[in-house]
């Protein structure tokens, strides 16, 4: 039995995991997952950017009160790497996620690669989501049916610009990493994944796009399964 904590990335809650939890739940495994991190809500004034992520997390990981893997997707990789040294975290698990070193933005894990074309800032200091749902679904979960993935996609909130421009602290890593990199990902290029896996102590490869938890939650569940 392995403790699990799920992280999710931007512009979404914990929904996201739901598949992926139950499964690894019915495995026999105990898994908390992140509701909602602060730097994501409807109320732009409310929002935090990395550090409030990071606390978030932290208090749960120490909620579990024993050694966890700690699972992060896309942005949610900058926040477990806040974590690195925390002692209750056993392994780190980046899942098609951003995976900076010290100092290092969002940005400039890309690869050198357009900004996003589904993406935009607004002047109340929020990063919002497309509403061409295929435009989205396309960029993030192209292996998924229009009739799923559009219930999911019109659940985005609006991120903290903060979240994106706030510098990773990335301490020294206390424990091992697996990456698991998305060989169809469309938002968060493979090239990308394959250069940031290249520090992990183990890597794993899915042929999905950047939203795996939808569109092959058995494959993810049991890649997961595996990891201790």
């Amino acid at each position: 039995m392995t403790n699990f904590v799920l992280v999710h990335g931007g512009w979404v809650g914990g929904w996201y995991w739901n598949e992926v939890a139950d499964r690894l739940r019915k495995a026999g495994h105990r898994v908390e997952v992140i509701e909602q991190l602060p730097s994501g809500g409807t109320d732009p004034a409310a929002l935090g950017g990395l550090a409030a992520d990071a606390d978030a997390v932290r208090q749960a990981v120490e909620r579990v009160g024993e050694p966890v893997v700690l699972v992060g997707h896309s942005y949610g990789g900058m926040v477990i790497t806040e974590l690195a040294d925390h002692p209750a975290v056993a392994h780190s698990v980046y899942l098609a996620a951003f995976w900076p070193q010290r100092g290092q933005l969002v940005m400039e894990l890309l690869a050198g690669g357009p900004p996003p074309t589904w993406v935009s800032p607004h002047e109340d200091g929020t990063l919002r989501t497309t509403d061409d749902l295929e435009l989205l679904r396309q960029a993030l979960c192209a292996d998924v049916g229009p009739e799923r993935a559009y219930p999911d996609l019109r659940r985005f909130l609006p991120q903290s610009v903060a979240s994106g421009t706030d510098p990773s602290t990335a301490p020294d890593r206390g424990h091992p990493t697996t990456y698991i990199i998305c060989e169809q990902d469309r938002a968060l290029p493979p090239a990308a994944q394959e250069q940031m896996a290249a520090a992990a102590d183990h890597r794993l490869r899915l042929p999905s796009s950047h939203s795996p938890m939808t569109s092959m939650p058995d494959e993810l569940a049991d890649a997961l399964g595996r990891i201790h």
